[in-house]
């Protein structure tokens, strides 16, 4: 036996050893550590089949089935360094916002209290899957952004409900949204918009977790599909486009062009025993008219020779920018022939004290100047009499008139006809590629009603940017009207000036009544390839 095990032995090691080390080479080549993760199959699009296809579209960014989309990688890089910080401020306002909810629900439902018990965003920000930019003719940028969210946001709110205490939690939030974002008006203060825009292009895609004292109530048969579907429908009736939610950057006041809100009718009737500057005659007086705010020129009565107490019976429209603090301010001069004009006084209105739609007489004092210090106040300057009305336009009238007066005015205002006062507002944006023979120094030249006005000249550009509005307050409306715009350039050489057409157009004034507005851009007649833009609009009161 002990020769017998010995030899078995020496058989059993060397077969062994052999088939030990073929079996470790097996293992070793065939079976990988399942710690070690595997590296990604790379593969062409063109080798999946049609099924695989379908359900890879919808985890294809963007950017690859629309051209039209950017990658925004540098962009998703400043949010993913900006988020911790976003994540504190956000925080912060949505608790604020949130506590006057919750106080309407306190002392009802036997409901004591509702408190944030954690409240965080988590550290995983969304993801900007691509962005598109979109032209516009408006003073705004528009954007759009495919954005995805795969959060782990952690928020518990506390309610305590009679003797109990309840913990509802919402963890791990999935979002995906077409959003628009729109920045308006350009304004020349940083950061150059006043306000942002965001609105919802589509329904939002929208899944969360939601336990109830530490269970998953989303796991109830039927209740997941139910919740997510109110949630979305929600969200999108508050936010879907054209609904917007407003972020306010800069007051609205800061560097923006006020646009006119109405026109002041004016008639000035009568002054009285006004001030005599003359030494062998009586003086020759007018009236300058002007609103505060306005760089327009000052419109003028006519002259009342000799004359200490004169009857205009004038009258005038003026355009109202800003009603609540506006003032209309009255001068008197007495005309020289040679030299400047004397003056003979002047008093104020206030805009804000004139009701719309609401014509009121007013026997005025006549003073030197504003200052309640002037002892030159003491002396009597005259009188003077005038009818003051406000008109706001159609689309302004209700924000004046309010709720109570909107009713009962809303017939009259809706019929006004085209035939109506109103105001023709003509904007000259910029033009693009106007290019002369000889020289390029465009400006743009606007005729219409036997007026001309130009805009500010710029040298040396094909591309003038001049952004310059020109207004004129018309009796009827201009529907059987044209208004004629031309590009010109000048220069002088040689003691000469030398001006070249660089293209001219012509719009009727039918479509712009007819459609309150027209904001496009045109080619130029007369030039290769001149293009214009103009935002044209019509307001009626």
């Amino acid at each position: 036996m002990g020769f017998l095990g010995g030899l078995f032995e020496i058989i059993g090691f060397g077969i062994g050893i052999p088939i030990g080390l073929f079996l470790g080479f097996f293992l070793f080549i065939y079976f990988q550590p399942r710690d070690v993760k595997k590296e990604p199959v790379m593969k062409s699009l063109s080798g999946f089949d049609s099924k695989s296809m379908v359900d890879l579209i919808s985890e294809l960014p963007v950017w690859v089935m629309n051209p039209d989309y950017e990658r925004v990688d540098w962009l998703n890089k400043i949010i993913l360094d900006a988020w911790p910080y976003f994540d504190k401020a956000a925080c912060g306002i949505i608790k604020s916002s949130a506590e006057a909810t919750f106080a309407e629900y306190i002392g009802k439902f036997k409901i004591n209290s509702i408190y944030f018990e954690r409240l965080t965003l988590g550290n995983l920000p969304p993801k900007i899957q691509g962005l598109k930019a979109h032209e516009s003719n408006e003073n705004e940028l528009v954007l759009d952004l495919a954005l995805i969210w795969a959060g782990n946001l952690d928020i518990v709110l506390g309610i305590k409900f009679l003797s109990l205490q309840v913990s509802v939690q919402m963890v791990d939030i999935q979002i995906s949204a077409a959003t628009r974002v729109v920045l308006r008006p350009f304004v020349p203060t940083f950061p150059c918009f006043s306000s942002i825009f965001v609105s919802l292009m589509e329904k939002p895609k929208i899944d969360f977790g939601l336990r109830i004292l530490g269970g998953d109530i989303m796991s109830i048969p039927g209740l997941y599909q139910f919740v997510q579907e109110v949630v979305a429908r929600q969200v999108a009736k508050l936010y879907l486009w054209p609904q917007t939610y407003d972020i306010d950057i800069l007051d609205s006041s800061l560097g923006a062009t006020k646009k006119p809100v109405g026109i002041l009718h004016v008639n000035v009737v009568r002054a009285r025993q006004l001030l005599n500057k003359d030494f062998l005659t009586t003086s020759d007086p007018y009236v300058k008219l002007s609103l505060t705010g306005e760089r327009l020129p000052a419109k003028k009565t006519t002259v009342k020779m000799n004359n200490l107490n004169p009857e205009w019976h004038e009258d005038f429209k003026l355009i109202v920018k800003e009603p609540a603090s506006q003032l209309l301010k009255l001068q008197l001069f007495d005309w020289e022939k040679v030299g400047a004009h004397d003056y003979l006084g002047m008093q104020v209105v206030p805009l804000n004290k004139l009701v719309p739609y609401e014509k009121k007489e007013m026997n005025l004092d006549l003073a030197n100047s504003m200052d309640p210090n002037d002892p030159h106040n003491k002396k009597p300057h005259g009188q003077i009499t005038l009818e003051v009305s406000f008109v706001p336009f159609r689309e302004d009238s209700i924000k004046f008139s309010g709720p109570s007066n909107s009713s009962g005015n809303g017939s009259s205002h809706e019929s006004t006809s085209l035939s109506g006062t109103g105001l023709l507002l003509v904007k000259v944006v910029e033009a693009k590629d106007v290019e002369g023979k000889h020289q390029n120094n465009p400006y743009a030249t606007l005729f219409f009603r036997g007026g001309k006005r130009k805009t500010k000249l710029i040298k040396k550009t094909r591309n003038p940017y001049w952004n310059e509005e020109f207004q004129f307050v018309l009796d009827e409306a201009p529907t059987k009207e044209f208004i004629h715009i031309e590009v010109m350039s000048k220069r002088r050489r040689m003691g000469f000036m030398f001006k070249e057409s660089l293209g001219y157009l012509d719009i009727n004034m039918a479509d712009v009544v007819y459609n309150g507005r027209i904001n496009e851009k045109y080619h130029l007649i007369n030039s290769r390839y001149g293009i214009i833009h103009l935002d044209i609009r019509w307001k009626v009161i």
